[in-house]
């Protein structure tokens, strides 16, 4: 009896993950569709891991505090402040609020290219880390 009651757990533990992802890669394949219709282009994975990586004749870059690896967290450059992972596939609930995206984006855009981002820049981007796994 034991064993069932510590395998319904495991079972209800893994099932809720399993649905924060697929909540979190769906909520990121809708933003990535429609960065992609208003940039007018198709996503260019190459070009958002160089965006993701380029100073961009800055101090930062996008990986100073996500790390080069977006599975995993990182930590914000100045204050320390813990960050989770960024890539969907890392479980993060990062891409659920596209409103939330929006304000990280902008904000983390001004930081790092002193402008808001475009939206090629954001398909681009989003597509990288969509490509990522753990």
């Amino acid at each position: 009896m034991h064993r069932l009651l510590r395998f319904a757990a495991i079972a209800s533990i893994a099932a809720a993950w399993l649905t924060s992802t697929a909540i979190a890669a769906t909520t990121a394949q809708a933003l990535l569709a429609s960065y992609s219709q208003a940039a007018a282009t198709r996503p260019d994975v190459k070009a958002g891991e160089a965006l993701f990586n380029a100073t961009h004749g800055r101090e930062w870059s996008c990986a100073s505090c996500h790390t080069v690896n977006p599975t995993r967290g990182g930590r914000h450059a100045s204050t320390g402040k813990p960050i989770q992972a960024l890539a969907p596939a890392a479980g993060s609930d990062r891409f659920t609020d596209a409103a939330k995206v929006e304000k990280w984006f902008r904000r983390n855009c001004n930081d790092v290219l002193a402008r808001e981002c475009t939206a090629a820049e954001k398909v681009n981007l989003l597509a990288w880390l969509m490509s990522l796994t753990p």
